[in-house]
């Protein structure tokens, strides 16, 4: 048995920023995360929007906090059952290993949408339908190329994959694909600056900062094509490549386009380990995602004394949003913790 002050379930951005604040005002902090490598899917980010930082020194930057001496992280550990026991929180792991906290915070993150739901679009059918994580590999590799060997000539991108979608059951907006749309035609035209790109949408939502000026900047430096409508149906063509059926729905147009590589801005939905314990602690809430005590007065709480929320396991989140949120679930758990001596 392992016993600290605050047990962190995920290893992810928020899960570690957590850990990192309560460090420094003294808790001693175990985190498990359940794949071999900590800050989930940042690990899979090339540049993020709107700036286009290098991925690779905000993870830097969060591994390093991480050699702080009052955290200990715990790879490769997936919790498997959280019970409460008095006055704290127990957690099994997968492994047979057991930990003991008074306080136990909850930061499981989120999942992509699988678009093999989506058969129209031809996911896992042909080589060149491909995710927003796949085309982020290849920009990380400063190479975007078919599989199929032809020159890419033209690539298109569909936003609101898995999301406000009722046939999936699905209804909310991801919040992070429009933006991350216009972030990679914009790398997608810095690598291939002769190719035609194209962004499909059911609407542009630009709410953040600086996330206007981008897409502005999208269409009037780097030329990409906006067509405000759905892909119906995607088909190979004799040559590989992609033939695409859609409709310009602002010109009530059918458009039939061929591509080289169409890129699936998948959407964001609550993990697996957000479902499973969600479940078996009872806060599941709309969609599997993690459920508050209030979304406006204790967005960082839960039903169960002692337990608490941070980032993508309760709603879809930027990734500042998420930090934010894990820094201000970090200053509840001080908060609780103190009540507890006094």
């Amino acid at each position: 048995m392992t016993a600290v002050d605050v047990l962190v379930i995920g290893g992810g951005p928020a899960g570690l920023e957590s850990a990192y604040s309560l460090a420094n005002n003294g808790y001693d902090v175990a985190v498990l995360e359940k794949e071999k490598n900590i800050c989930g899917h940042l690990n899979q980010a090339h540049s993020l929007f709107p700036n286009f930082q290098n991925a690779s020194e905000v993870r830097s930057a969060m591994i390093d906090k991480m050699t702080h001496p009052k955290i200990s992280i715990h790879n490769d550990t997936e919790a498997i059952r959280i019970k409460r026991d008095i006055d704290k929180w127990g957690v099994e792991t997968g492994s047979g290993k057991e930990f003991m906290a008074p306080a136990l915070l909850l930061a499981t993150g989120f999942k992509s949408f699988d678009p093999k739901y989506k058969e129209e679009l031809g996911y896992g059918i042909y080589d060149n339908v491909i995710t927003t994580t796949q085309f982020e590999a290849m920009c990380q590799k400063g190479s975007i190329v078919s599989p199929h060997g032809q020159k890419v000539k033209r690539i298109a991108f569909l936003n609101c994959v898995g999301s406000r979608d009722e046939k999936v059951g699905n209804h909310y907006c991801s919040r992070v694909c429009c933006i991350n749309a216009v972030k990679q035609s914009i790398e997608a035209k810095k690598v291939l600056p002769e190719a035609d790109i194209y962004c499909f949408y059911m609407d542009i939502r630009m709410a953040g900062q600086f996330y206007e000026e981008l897409y502005r900047k999208s269409q009037e430096v780097y030329n990409v094509n906006y067509i405000r409508g759905r892909i119906s149906e995607v088909s190979p063509t004799i040559d590989k490549r992609l033939h695409v059926k859609c409709e310009d729905t602002l010109s009530q147009t059918p458009m039939k386009i061929t591509f080289d590589i169409l890129v699936l801005m998948t959407g964001i939905e609550a993990s697996l380990g957000t479902v499973a314990l969600g479940q078996q602690l009872n806060i599941s809430g709309e969609y599997n995602f993690a459920k508050s005590l209030s979304l406006h007065m204790a967005d960082n709480y839960s039903s169960h004394k002692g337990l608490f929320l941070a980032g993508t396991c309760k709603r879809p989140l930027t990734l500042p949003e998420a930090v934010a949120d894990a820094r201000s679930a970090a200053g509840e758990i001080k908060n609780y913790l103190k009540t507890l001596k006094q």
